[in-house]
C-alpha cells in the first residue's frame, strides 16, 4: 500500500511538473474604474533591464504573460494619454506559481500635448470571438454615418439598394456599445455619425450571452470614449458640392449636415449633450422591363424614368452617469428625434403592349402611360434606459438594465397612373397611409463572478416585450374632381405581441495556451397576431409559441505568439418584423403589391467556423476563416403575377439553405507611409425548397472585395483610395448583378490638428465606368419576368469640417432604438 502511495505521488509530482505553467496576471483600470482595452504591458527582467514579452489587455482590461522562468521581474503598463505605471519586485520561484497583481490604475498625464505616439494602431485585432477594426483608419467615412464605416470590412458588403449583408446575408444583429438593438440596420447607422464610432467589432459565431438573433452574427458599433476629468466639445459640419450627374430628376439634391457633441466629466459625474442633423439626397433612374403571362396572353411593359431619394434625419440625445464610488455605476439614457426618407419613382412605361398568343408578334393593344409614386416613410421617437451596475468587493459584478421605447411609425404613399405625354389625364390615384405605434420593453438581469483561477462565470435573465398595433388605409379614386374611396378589402388593422423571457449561462477562460468559452440560452417566445380588415370579412387570429434552446462553443489555440487558431459554433434565429407578417397587399409602385405572411416562421441557423490568424512584423497581418452556415425556413420576397401589369410581392418561407465560405483578409505596409488592408469574402450559396407548389432551387458561387489603401504625406495629411466590390448573387426567382464603388478622400489637419478638413470624391465614375449600378432581374418560366437597372448618383464630391473646440476625450455614452427601427 506505501508503495502504491509513493508511485502515486511520484505521478502526481511529474504531472504538475508537466502541465503546471507559471503565470502573471492583472487587470488595467482607468480613474472610473472601467477597464482598459488595448493598454500595453511590457515584461521585463529586473536585473538586466531586457524585455521578456509584451501583451495588450482584453475587452475586461486583464493581461495574462505565461511560462514565466524563475526570476524578479517588473512591469510597465500604458495606455496613451496615461502617465507609465510601473510595478517592480515581482517574483516567481516556481514555475507553478501564478502571480495576481490585480487591478492597476492608470492615471492621465498632465499634459497631453507633449504625448508622442510611436507607431499607429493595427486596423484588425482578432480575438476568440470577433474581430475587431479600428473605425479612424476608414477616413473615407469621415463626415459620413457609420454604414460608411462598416462598407470597409471583408465580412460587410452593401448593394445598389442599400442592404447591408453580413457574409453575404442580411439577417444581423447590430449592438450599440454592447447593448442589443433590434432594428434594421441600415437604419440603426445611418442615424449614427462616423465622427462618433471608434471600432466595429464583428461577431460572426456569439456566445450564448447575446441575445440570438442575426443569422450571420453581431456588428458591436463602439463609439468614441475618453477618460478626461473636463469638458470635450466637438462640432462637425458636411457639405455636398452640387450634383454633376443630375439624370433630369426634378429637383436638386442636397447633401448636408451638422453634428455636436458636449460632454463633461469629473469623478462622479458623466454627462452628455448631442444633436444630429443630416440631408442625404441620392440622385439615380431606373431602366426596366417585365411581362406577365396569362392565359397565354403575354403583357409587356418596359419603362424608364426617375429614381432618387430625400432623406432627412434628426435627433438629440442625453445621457448621464454617476459614479459615487468604485462600488456603484449609475446611468440614465434619453433619445428622441425624427426620421424621414422619400423615394421618388417618375417612371414612363413607353410600349405597354400585349401579344396573344405568347410566343407571337400579334399585338392586341399598345398602351403608354406616366406614373408618378412618391413613398415616404417617417418615424418619431422617443426612448429611454436605466441601468446600475454593482461591483463587489471580489470583483464579481452585477448589472440591471431597464429600456423603454415609443415610436409612431407611418408614412404614405402616392401612386398615380396618368396620361403620357399629356399628365392631366388620371386613370387611377391610390394613396396608402399608415400609423402604426410601438411600445417596447427590454428588462434585463446579469451576474458574473470568477469561481475558478481560470475561468468566468457569466448568468443571466432577459425579458423582451413588443406591442406593435397598425392602422393601414387604402384608398382610390379615377378623376381628380371625385374624393377618394376607401379599398375595404386592402385595409387592415393588425396588431402584433410578442413577449421573450431568456435564460442565460456562459463559462469563459485561458489555460496555458488555451482560451475557451462555452454556454447556453433558452427562450420562450409567445407571439401573438391579430388581422382585420375594413369589411369585416376578416378577424383572424395567429398564434405562435416557441421554446427554443440555443447552445454556442469557441475555442482558441496559440501555436506561437504571432499565430492562433480558433473553432466556434452558435445557434441562431432570426425572427419575423411586422411588416413581413401583414398579409394585406400595399402599393409600392405601379408594377407592384407587397404583402406579408402571417404564419411566417422565425429563421433558425447553425454557424460553424474555423480559423487562423497570423501577426507578421511591422505591425502587418494576415488571417482566413472558413464557415459553414445552415439556415431553416428561410425567409424570402419572391414574386407571383396578380394581374397582367402588376406583380405581388409576398414575404415567405421558401425552404433551407446552405452557405460554406471563406473570409481572408491582410494588412499590408510596404513602406512607413502606406498602409493597405484588404478583406474578402467567396462562398457557394445553395437554397433548395418551393413556393405556391412550384420547387425553387438557385445555387452559385459569389464572392466581394473590399480593399483600403492610405498614404500619408506628412503627420497630418493622407490620401485614402477605397474599392467596394460585391459579385453577382442568386436569390430565390432570380439573379442581381455585381455592383461596385471607387473612392478617394484627401484629409489634412489644421491649427495644431483641433480642425480636420476630409475632402472626398464618392462613386468614382467620370462617364467611364458602370459605378453605383445594379440590375436586378426575378423570373419563373411561362409566368412572369421582371428585371430593373437601378442607377444611382456617382461622381459625389462633399467636404467635412471637424472641429474640437476642448481638449478633454469624449466619453459620451448614448443609447439606441431597439424596437422601432426594426419595422422602419
Amino acid at each position: 500500500m506505501n508503495n502504491s502511495k509513493k508511485i502515486i505521488t511520484f505521478l502526481l509530482i511529474i504531472s504538475n511538473s508537466l502541465f503546471a505553467f507559471s503565470q502573471i496576471t492583472g487587470k488595467i483600470v482607468d480613474e472610473a474604474n472601467l477597464p482598459l482595452e488595448y493598454a500595453t504591458v511590457a515584461l521585463y527582467n529586473q536585473n538586466n533591464k531586457t524585455l521578456i514579452s509584451g501583451v495588450i489587455t482584453d475587452s475586461k482590461g486583464d493581461f495574462e504573460f505565461k511560462n514565466i522562468k524563475k526570476g524578479t521581474f517588473y512591469i510597465e503598463a500604458s495606455f496613451i494619454g496615461y502617465e507609465v505605471k510601473t510595478i517592480n519586485n515581482i517574483t516567481i520561484l516556481n514555475t507553478r506559481e501564478t502571480k495576481d497583481l490585480g487591478q492597476l490604475l492608470l492615471t492621465l498625464g498632465t499634459n497631453l500635448d507633449e504625448v508622442v505616439i510611436q507607431g499607429e494602431r493595427s486596423t484588425v485585432v482578432n480575438k476568440i470571438d470577433r474581430q475587431v477594426f479600428d473605425a479612424e483608419t476608414f477616413t473615407s467615412a469621415q463626415g459620413g454615418s457609420t454604414i460608411d464605416v462598416i462598407r470597409n470590412l471583408p465580412s460587410v458588403s452593401i448593394d445598389g439598394q442599400g442592404e447591408i449583408s453580413v457574409r453575404g446575408s442580411s439577417g444581423f444583429t447590430v449592438l450599440l456599445n454592447g447593448k442589443p438593438v433590434q432594428s434594421n440596420a441600415s437604419t440603426i447607422m445611418a442615424q449614427l455619425p462616423a465622427n462618433a464610432v471608434e471600432r466595429v467589432e464583428v461577431i460572426t459565431a456569439p456566445s450564448a450571452k447575446y441575445d440570438p438573433e442575426g443569422k450571420a452574427g453581431i456588428l458591436n458599433i463602439i463609439t468614441k470614449k475618453g477618460a478626461l476629468d473636463g469638458a470635450f466639445a466637438q462640432l462637425n459640419i458636411k457639405g455636398g458640392f452640387p450634383s454633376i450627374e443630375t439624370y433630369g430628376n426634378d429637383k436638386a439634391h442636397q447633401r448636408y449636415g451638422i453634428d455636436a457633441t458636449y460632454n463633461v466629466r469629473n469623478e462622479i459625474w458623466n454627462v452628455s449633450l448631442s444633436a444630429n442633423y443630416q440631408r442625404n439626397d441620392l440622385g439615380g433612374r431606373r431602366e426596366g422591363d417585365a411581362y406577365t403571362i396569362i392565359d397565354d396572353v403575354k403583357t409587356q411593359f418596359p419603362s424608364t424614368g426617375e429614381r432618387s431619394f430625400d432623406e432627412v434625419n434628426y435627433s438629440g440625445r442625453f445621457s448621464v452617469d454617476f459614479t459615487p464610488d468604485t462600488t456603484n455605476v449609475f446611468s440614465l439614457g434619453l433619445f428622441a428625434g425624427k426620421r424621414s426618407k422619400e423615394r421618388l419613382a417618375d417612371i414612363v412605361y413607353y410600349d405597354n403592349h400585349a401579344v396573344s398568343p405568347a410566343d407571337s408578334d400579334n399585338r392586341l393593344y399598345t398602351f403608354q402611360y406616366y406614373n408618378h409614386n412618391l413613398r415616404e416613410r417617417k418615424s418619431d421617437f422617443a426612448l429611454g434606459s436605466l441601468d446600475y451596475t454593482y461591483t463587489f468587493k471580489n470583483t464579481s459584478k452585477l448589472s440591471t438594465s431597464a429600456l423603454y421605447e415609443y415610436t409612431l411609425l407611418g408614412g404614405p404613399t402616392v401612386n398615380q397612373n396618368l396620361g403620357y405625354p399629356d399628365h392631366s389625364i388620371l386613370y387611377q390615384d391610390e394613396y396608402n397611409t399608415n400609423e402604426n405605434p410601438l411600445h417596447g420593453i427590454r428588462l434585463q438581469l446579469d451576474y458574473t463572478f470568477k469561481p475558478f483561477t481560470w475561468g468566468v462565470l457569466d448568468m443571466g435573465y432577459q425579458y423582451r416585450h413588443l406591442d406593435h398595433t397598425g392602422d393601414f388605409v387604402y384608398e382610390r379614386r379615377t378623376d381628380f374632381d371625385d374624393d377618394f374611396e376607401l379599398v375595404p378589402e386592402f385595409s387592415s388593422e393588425v396588431d402584433l405581441e410578442r413577449t421573450i423571457h431568456a435564460f442565460y449561462t456562459q463559462f469563459s477562460g485561458k489555460s496555458g495556451l488555451w482560451n475557451y468559452a462555452a454556454g447556453a440560452r433558452i427562450e420562450v417566445m409567445d407571439r401573438t397576431l391579430d388581422l382585420k380588415d375594413k369589411a369585416n370579412t376578416v378577424d383572424d387570429t395567429y398564434e405562435y409559441d416557441i421554446t427554443k434552446l440555443y447552445p454556442s462553443a469557441s475555442l482558441q489555440y496559440e501555436i506561437t505568439d504571432k499565430t492562433n487558431i480558433k473553432a466556434a459554433y452558435s445557434k441562431r434565429v432570426e425572427r419575423t418584423s411586422t411588416f413581413q407578417m401583414n398579409p394585406f397587399p400595399e402599393r409600392e409602385h405601379s408594377e407592384t403589391l407587397e404583402q406579408g405572411d402571417p404564419e411566417l416562421k422565425p429563421e433558425f441557423i447553425d454557424l460553424v467556423e474555423l480559423g487562423v490568424t497570423k501577426k507578421l512584423k511591422n505591425g502587418q497581418s494576415v488571417f482566413a476563416t472558413a464557415y459553414y452556415r445552415n439556415v431553416k425556413n428561410v425567409v424570402n420576397r419572391v414574386n407571383t403575377v396578380y394581374n397582367d401589369t402588376i406583380l405581388n410581392r409576398i414575404y415567405s418561407n421558401v425552404g433551407d439553405a446552405k452557405t460554406i465560405g471563406l473570409e481572408l483578409g491582410a494588412e499590408i505596409k510596404p513602406t512607413k507611409n502606406w498602409n493597405n488592408f484588404i478583406g474578402a469574402n467567396i462562398y457557394n450559396y445553395k437554397i433548395d425548397g418551393e413556393f405556391d407548389d412550384q420547387p425553387i432551387h438557385s445555387e452559385a458561387t459569389q464572392y466581394s472585395i473590399n480593399f483600403n489603401s492610405t498614404y500619408s504625406f506628412w503627420e497630418n495629411a493622407s490620401l485614402q483610395f477605397t474599392f467596394n466590390y460585391l459579385s453577382e448573387r442568386v436569390t430565390a426567382q432570380g439573379e442581381d448583378s455585381r455592383f461596385y464603388s471607387p473612392n478617394l478622400t484627401f484629409q489634412k489637419s489644421f491649427l495644431n490638428n483641433r480642425l480636420t478638413a476630409t475632402l472626398q470624391w464618392q462613386n468614382i465614375d467620370m462617364g467611364l465606368l458602370d459605378t453605383n449600378e445594379q440590375r436586378i432581374t426575378t423570373y419563373r418560366p411561362n409566368d412572369f419576368y421582371t428585371t430593373t437597372n437601378y442607377i444611382y448618383e456617382v461622381d459625389m464630391v462633399l467636404l467635412n469640417l471637424s472641429y474640437t473646440f476642448k481638449n478633454g476625450k469624449n466619453k459620451s455614452k448614448f443609447i439606441n432604438s431597439e424596437f422601432g427601427k426594426n419595422e422602419f
